[in-house]
């Protein structure tokens, strides 16, 4: 199915996101100090650059269409899972190697539950959504 075109760009990112992901899945398998530091770094970054602008449009402009309808738990699942991201930064910035398997199994999940459950419902209740402006590349 085709995205709307004001969840284009949030889909696009998921991308980048899904990448990172399997980045910190590789580097946990590989139980190598210098790749998990180096993937630890990766996703802080990553985080303060793309995901937490993301999260902040969906929190600020989308999820408050949830609020009123029938998909509360849609809406409390991404303000959730938004938080538990949020909170595995200390672990990431102490190169913590569960922190970081957390993190790339919760980015993972949060990305496709986002694709397959919250998106088409948001698309359902305004077809013609604010779109995502300033992008994230």
């Amino acid at each position: 199915m085709k995205r709307s075109a004001a969840l284009q760009p949030l889909s696009r990112e998921h991308h980048t996101a899904l990448a990172l992901a399997k980045a910190c899945e590789r580097a946990v398998q590989s139980r190598d100090d210098g790749k998990v530091n180096k993937a630890c770094q990766r996703a802080i970054q990553v985080f303060s650059g793309e995901l937490e602008p993301h999260f902040q449009y969906e929190e600020q402009s989308l999820l408050p269409l949830l609020h009123s309808s029938d998909d509360k738990l849609l809406e409390q699942r991404t303000w959730a899972d938004h938080q538990q991201m949020r909170a595995l930064l200390d672990g990431l910035r102490q190169n913590n190697i569960g922190a970081l398997d957390n993190f790339g199994k919760l980015l993972s999940a949060h990305v496709r539950f986002e694709e397959r459950e919250l998106f088409p419902v948001l698309e359902s209740l305004l077809p013609e959504l604010p779109a995502f402006g300033s992008g994230i590349h």
